[in-house]
């Protein structure tokens, strides 16, 4: 199964089928229409709010105790139900939220999930959205 992860505001629908991956839907209008909600990766709505550590580790328990091959089973019938829908098949599902990373101090589940799904499986989930540059661009003389 193919798998990424972007924002609701930067995803396009050349980037595969959107997922809804969020405690609650967006309160704004999007030009595409959401698949989902994968619901076994939302996390709960205890955990918003929390400080970074505190939400990873309960984030993590969460995924823990669902466990990969269940996880694969929803996302498996969500592509399916799309494939259904659209008439394409394997399209990439593209797991969505609301947090962009290219702010100083981003972070998200999203992240966290894909961090866990590469332990798990060992497929990486490609970020789609802006990130921050890993390194800073060493200073040139021109």
């Amino acid at each position: 199964m193919d798998l990424a992860t972007c924002t609701y505001h930067e995803y396009r629908p050349d980037m595969g089928h959107p997922v809804r991956t969020t405690v609650g839907a967006p309160r704004f209008a999007l030009e595409y229409t959401l698949l989902g909600p994968a619901r076994l990766i939302t996390p709960t709505r205890a955990m918003l709010g929390l400080p970074q550590d505190a939400y990873q580790l309960a984030y993590r328990r969460l995924l823990n105790a669902t466990g990969a091959a269940r996880i694969h089973a929803e996302l498996a019938g969500i592509a399916a139900a799309a494939d259904a829908v659209t008439g394409r098949s394997s399209a990439r599902l593209v797991l969505l939220c609301f947090d962009r990373l290219d702010k100083r101090g981003g972070w998200c589940h999203r992240t966290m999930f894909a961090a866990w799904w590469l332990e798990q499986t060992g497929q990486e989930l490609p970020e789609l959205g802006a990130t921050l540059p890993s390194q800073p661009t060493p200073p040139t003389l021109f």
